[in-house]
């Protein structure tokens, strides 16, 4: 268990990919995993998809959930990622604005053109770090925090996630997606960089300048 923070209050840790952010009885869960660790129940105020690993922080007081979630409610929590596309930028910085509609029963979100009932308006920011064949690794700080947002937006722009196959990206061992920085009013700034195999072994040298 890579607790990162603990306190009365919180708890900061970092979610394994596979396991689901949010509780679930019949599925492996990061809040029942810290709950048998630590002995007392958890609060999820924020979630990542089951396929991406990464930092998350966790209330374990009722009070300090409603705290945490106004905070997240008030744009008072930065979320930054790492991702691999599939292909690179034409610039090396910017931002991505879409609209985005996510259908339920496909569990997948598109990138529409106009607005209408269920549409939310999207933004990120995102900076190349690195480039390897024709992956690209980029630092991704998200504005909004729509459902498989950073999936969908990379590839709405022909970049898709490499490992993700539900948006078009090429096969691999495990989804290109990490929660990698979460930064609390305080500041109170949790990092942690995504382990060196796998998909992100061609990116250690770049990951060891992060951490």
């Amino acid at each position: 268990m890579d607790i990162l923070f603990e306190n009365q209050q919180q708890i900061v840790c970092i979610k394994n990919p596979g396991l689901l952010s949010e509780e679930h009885p019949a599925s492996p869960c990061l809040p029942g995993l810290l709950r048998e660790h630590i002995g007392v129940s958890v609060y999820p105020v924020h979630r990542l998809d089951k396929e991406t690993g990464g930092v998350m922080v966790y209330a374990k007081t009722s009070g300090e959930a409603a705290r945490l979630s106004k905070i997240i409610q008030n744009g008072g929590m930065v979320k930054e990622y790492l991702a691999i596309l599939c292909g690179r930028p034409e610039e090396d910085a910017g931002e991505w604005n879409d609209l985005l509609f996510h259908d339920r029963a496909k569990n997948k979100t598109y990138a529409v053109r106009r607005e209408r009932r269920g549409v939310k308006p999207a933004r990120l920011a995102y900076q190349v770090l690195d480039t390897q064949g024709n992956y690209t690794l980029v630092q991704i700080r998200l504005y909004t925090g729509r459902t498989h947002q950073i999936r969908a937006q990379s590839a709405a722009r022909k970049l898709p996630l490499l490992g993700d196959r539900r948006y078009g990206g090429e096969a691999a061992a495990s989804l290109a997606l990490w929660a990698f920085r979460l930064t609390l009013p305080g500041p109170s700034v949790y990092t942690a960089c995504p382990p060196k195999e796998g998909v992100w072994l061609p990116f250690a040298a770049t990951l060891d300048k992060l951490s």
